[in-house]
């Protein structure tokens, strides 16, 4: 399975996400209610999250190889994972759900939160 699809299924799998590009792009982004927890960059080679507090410093300290601070959302924040190396699929479903939660009405992720 290509890393598009294998990231489309998992954020289409969480509830109300929808795929819907951003802006002027066409790269895949997904979003819950209109409001984006994942982007993905127009070359496929690198996807967007919302952390909480300390997990991109932590992400960026732990596998640099791996986690970016992205451009003019990073500072909010979000961490860019590359797509284009090994990446650990448990792990980059972890932080897609931490997201969605971050993002998500709280009935939604409270949802997510009851399937863990």
């Amino acid at each position: 399975m290509d890393t598009l699809a294998r990231l489309r299924d998992i954020c289409l799998a969480l509830p109300e996400a929808t795929e819907k590009p951003f802006g002027g792009h066409t790269a895949p982004s997904f979003r819950v209610r209109d409001k984006l927890f994942v982007m993905t960059s127009e070359d496929g080679l690198s996807m967007m999250v919302k952390g909480g507090p300390g997990v991109q410093e932590a992400l960026l300290a732990e596998a640099p190889e791996r986690f970016f601070r992205p451009a003019y959302v990073g500072g909010k924040g979000w961490v860019g994972a590359r797509l284009d190396v090994e990446q650990d699929w448990d792990e980059v479903a972890e932080l897609v759900e931490d997201s969605y939660r971050l993002i998500a009405p709280k009935r939604l992720a409270a949802q997510v939160e009851q399937q863990r």
